[in-house]
């Protein structure tokens, strides 16, 4: 019944055309990664108390105000990142409410409506990060919360191009896209190894003295290169994927989804060795989130191109009926 309220509400929207929607899901796909390299700043910066309590920033004030004990740096970048929020939540809503109103098939409207669910989910994590201090684990489990909000984010993207009442093509064997799959899960592994990197490393996000971040109690170097070669089976296993799919044949979309992949894991992977050399500088923390979210959304991409819709064929009329 409620369900059919919304529908009736919705329904005195304008229809969005597909290019509306794309744009909408476009910006989705944006602000999903944007918040987590925004993220990225607040802990470079030691921002992450900036606003000590959640969800107000100080006790009995959701904005920032002038305290000695936190700078207004400090302040004004938590803050900011803060406010980011409202941004994701603005198009996560705006999506679902654009499918809603199409009237799209039910896997988009679930993808769809993931992503306002998962944005409620990420505020609570940040909240949980907040109150417990930064605890380095809680940080690690907000990025990849992140992450994977990336990935569904894409394939709604993807999914929203096809044409609700096309045909389902399989792009390739069914091997290649559990290959497709299971790089997909080395992915995962070489991000969780790279949150690990980071709660050993030098940027807990805040530098107070009185109270000192926890940090994760494990050699850094051994965590770099348990991080590194994750990264490096993550690559064998899309240049073994890449081989497959060029074997059996593939279409443009594949071949273009698989070369941007590449080259966005190769720059990602030169990244992270700039970084070890450089003894971690802010600039290039910042800029290796940022490429964790492109590989994500790249491998997320490939993986969404290999089932796809399409449109159907125009049956030709028979020539022997229309001269009848």
């Amino acid at each position: 019944m409620l369900y059919r309220a919304f529908l009736r509400l919705v329904d005195k929207l304008p229809l969005p055309s597909l290019r509306a929607q794309r744009l909408i899901a476009l910006a989705v796909v944006l602000t999903q990664a944007g918040i987590a390299v925004t993220g990225s700043v607040v802990r470079v910066t030691a921002s992450g108390l900036g606003c000590p309590t959640w969800p107000q920033c100080f006790p009995g004030s959701f904005t920032p105000i002038g305290v000695s004990e936190v700078a207004v740096v400090h302040q004004a970048v938590e803050f900011g990142n803060r406010l980011l929020t409202f941004v994701v939540s603005l198009f996560a809503g705006l999506i679902v409410l654009a499918v809603t109103r199409a009237r799209r098939r039910n896997e988009v409207l679930l993808y769809a409506w993931l992503m306002p669910g998962g944005t409620v989910v990420q505020a609570i994590i940040g909240g949980i990060t907040v109150r417990t201090g930064l605890l380095w684990w809680t940080v690690a489990v907000h990025l990849l919360a992140s992450m994977l909000m990336v990935w569904l984010a894409t394939v709604l993207y993807a999914r929203i191009c096809e044409p609700d009442d096309g045909v389902q093509t399989i792009q390739a064997p069914a091997p290649l896209r559990w290959l497709t799959a299971l790089s997909g899960v080395a992915l995962a592994g070489v991000l969780i190894a790279g949150t690990l990197v980071t709660a050993a490393g030098p940027h807990a996000g805040d530098k107070s003295i009185e109270r000192p971040v926890e940090r994760l109690q494990i050699e850094i170097v051994t965590l770099v290169h348990l991080h590194s070669q994750l990264l490096i089976g993550y690559l064998a296993l899309l240049v073994g994927l890449g081989f497959g799919l060029f074997a059996v044949g593939i279409s443009r979309t594949v071949r273009t989804r698989l070369f941007v992949l590449l080259g966005v894991v190769c720059a990602q992977a030169l990244v992270g060795v700039v970084q070890y050399f450089t003894d971690v500088p802010a600039a290039l923390v910042v800029t290796h989130v940022a490429g964790a979210a492109a590989c994500t959304a790249a491998t997320a991409a490939l993986w969404a191109a290999l089932r796809t819709r399409e449109p159907v064929p125009a049956v030709a009329p028979d020539p022997a009926i229309q001269s009848a």
